[in-house]
């Protein structure tokens, strides 16, 4: 919900400084003789605790800087319930968020790109994400409101109904749809993680079946997701993001350690497959699409910055960015030398699905150590349900908003937890019926991708109004439009590549 604030028109007294001097009080109030009887009271002790009131109360009004009105559903949905929020809270919510399983397959559009073009598409991408990140964080607060939901942000901006056309389902994919997915990938891992370190070669005859597994993560994901709101699962991204980055490091380190493949090479394979321009122009974009997937959590950047204290001293952007520049520069560190050590130590020979995490495994699984093997995949199911506690939380938000808004009160503690027992199960639901949803990331995920690249750029054009033919407007227009293109061509390869070389769709039957 919006937070109205309400700009005070008085004079602020201002500190005095030790090279100039600020006007006092009396300059404002006509002056007065003063008495040498009161001069002598207020110098005395006894005026002490006065002085000492006055002084805190004049600190306090120039700190707040302004009054907010709060809507009171603010208070009673789970994003905006805590707004104790800090630069640490944002820099963990960023890293959780950003760095997830997605990255493992940045050494596949190598494959497909090279060195060359690879490096110079992971450099841009990697820089436009950013751009529209800052200027997400900066119109976070405008015109005297607070914009804590995504959607709530293109409706100012676009409108009502176009806002909602635009970003309604790509945010609750990138929210929903991601907590499917890492149902997915969680319970697939804990499979691996029981038959890598648990019990080895002494398995029973009869281990659980993948749509266990998959009941398993569901139902520890639930029970964790019953912390109230986003602000109380700091602790929860902060573990994320250390295993995130744990097991990143540690899968990229572990290949380059082993050296090269003996028989790899470094051909694109738009250099060695016999094909239509067409396909190579659809895996092209594929491949840039998947280092555009990498980068992930935009969705996400205004709810994080929607638990944070705001006044006109200490906006709400300047921790906010803080954190987002740490945690970037962390996602950096991680991603590039993954992508790049991945390529150097596979080339061609990566596989398709998995990427290095599974390249690994397939060409190094009986020279490296089971414990390496066991802890990677054990540090990708932690991750993953942490991750899942951020993703969920806007489809939490949205789903009392629902009530608090029709009955005008918060949710009670009960339903509060069958709405996220509700969520759980239904993504579990899915999960198990659409085992097939993974092919379709390309698809979906280029619908979505204007989120990242695209809408930040129009959204700041339509809401700064930046003067016409100056570099920023230029600069928007031509992000916010090529952003719309790339989506597209995504979108076109994407649908090629499922008519041309076809999907196996199955339901209910996950493997």
């Amino acid at each position: 919900m919006d937070e109205v604030i309400e700009m005070k028109t008085n004079h602020v007294i201002q500190k005095p400084t030790s090279n100039t001097q600020s006007p006092a009080l009396s300059d404002f109030v006509p002056k007065t003789p003063k008495s040498p009887f009161l001069s002598r009271v207020m110098s005395s002790p006894l005026a002490s605790p006065m002085k000492k009131a006055y002084t805190s109360m004049r600190n306090y009004m120039e700190d707040l800087g302004h009054l907010t009105k709060l809507d009171p559903q603010d208070a009673w949905l789970p994003i905006t319930e805590s707004r104790n929020g800090n630069a640490y809270y944002a820099a963990f919510h960023t890293l959780s968020s950003g760095i997830g399983v997605q990255a493992l397959l940045l050494p596949i559009a190598f494959t497909v790109l090279g060195w060359t073009y690879g490096i110079i598409s992971f450099i841009v991408i990697f820089v436009w994400q950013l751009y529209t990140l800052w200027l997400l964080i900066q119109l976070h607060e405008f015109g005297g409101r607070r914009y804590s939901r995504y959607l709530r942000l293109s409706m100012a901006a676009f409108g009502d109904r176009l806002g909602k056309l635009l970003t309604l389902v790509p945010t609750m994919y990138l929210s929903g749809g991601t907590c499917v997915t890492l149902i997915m990938i969680g319970g697939a891992t804990m499979k691996i993680v029981y038959h890598t370190i648990i019990c080895g070669t002494k398995c029973d005859s009869n281990p659980l079946t993948i749509v266990e597994w998959y009941i398993v993560f569901t139902c520890s994901a639930i029970v964790l997701a019953q912390l109230p709101n986003l602000n109380s699962i700091a602790g929860v991204s902060m573990i994320g993001a250390v295993t995130a980055i744990t097991y990143c490091t540690l899968i990229w380190v572990a290949s380059v350690v082993k050296g090269r493949l003996d028989d790899f090479s470094y051909e694109t394979t738009l250099e060695t497959m016999n094909s239509r321009i067409v396909t190579k122009f659809c895996d092209a974009f594929n491949a840039i699409g998947i280092i555009a997937f990498a980068f992930r959590g935009h969705n996400l950047v205004l709810e994080i910055q929607g638990t944070m204290p705001s006044s006109l001293k200490h906006p709400s952007h300047q921790p906010m960015w803080k954190g987002t520049k740490f945690a970037y520069f962390v996602i950096a560190m991680c991603l590039f030398p993954l992508a790049i050590g991945g390529y150097w130590a596979y080339g061609n020979l990566i596989p398709k699905n998995g990427g290095i995490l599974s390249a690994l495994d397939v060409y190094h699984g009986l020279s490296t150590s089971k414990v390496i093997l066991g802890s990677a995949s054990l540090l990708v199911v932690i991750n993953s349900l942490t991750s899942f506690q951020l993703y969920a939380m806007p489809v939490f938000d949205n789903l009392e908003l629902r009530y608090t808004s029709r009955m005008n009160k918060p949710c009670p503690w009960w339903l509060r937890t069958a709405i996220r027992l509700f969520f759980g199960c239904l993504a579990f639901f899915i999960a198990v019926a659409f085992p097939f949803l993974p092919s379709l990331a390309g698809l979906i995920g280029g619908i979505s991708l204007p989120v990242t690249l695209a809408y930040p750029c129009l959204m700041w054009i339509v809401i700064r109004k930046p003067q016409k033919q100056t570099g920023m407007w230029y600069l928007n227009w031509l992000l916010g439009i090529l952003g719309v293109v790339l989506s597209i061509l995504l979108v076109f390869g994407a649908i090629w590549n499922i008519v041309t070389r076809g999907i196996e769709v199955h339901f209910f039957k996950p493997e």
